[in-house]
């Protein structure tokens, strides 16, 4: 028996960076952040710099639906910001969502586990 994942939980958008110095990066993140606050469907973001290679910088925000997400990283204002990085970045930004969603373990009592899926696939479960 198989079933097809649905299309609900938040979503987590994410936009990454290789920057020559992450500090250089710290403004214009902090404006994709104020400016996504402002947009419907927005829940939270926080940025992240990698422990082990700190040239890898990125901003993960969670949405309520992958509709709101788009409508923030298409916007022309987000994309603007983005333009802005430029000059601190090396290379384009990796952008891409993902969808959690939960899955039961076969115990008695279900418990809830969130792992991420990516937003360009559909995961098939079987028993």
């Amino acid at each position: 028996m198989s079933a097809t994942v649905k299309r609900n939980g938040m979503v987590k958008g994410i936009i990454g960076y290789k920057v020559l110095d992450y500090k250089d990066l710290e403004p214009v993140l902090m404006h994709l952040r104020s400016h996504a606050m402002q947009y419907k469907g927005f829940v939270t973001a926080e940025n992240l710099v990698s422990e082990e290679d700190f040239s890898i910088v990125m901003m993960i925000s969670t949405w309520e639906t992958m509709e709101n997400w788009r409508t923030w990283v298409e916007s022309k204002a987000t994309l603007e910001l983005l333009e802005r990085a430029r000059t601190a970045v090396t290379g384009t930004p990796r952008i891409t969502a993902y969808r959690a969603m939960s899955t039961v373990s076969n115990t008695e009592t279900p418990i809830m586990r969130w792992s991420l899926l990516p937003q360009s696939r559909e995961l098939v479960l079987q028993k």
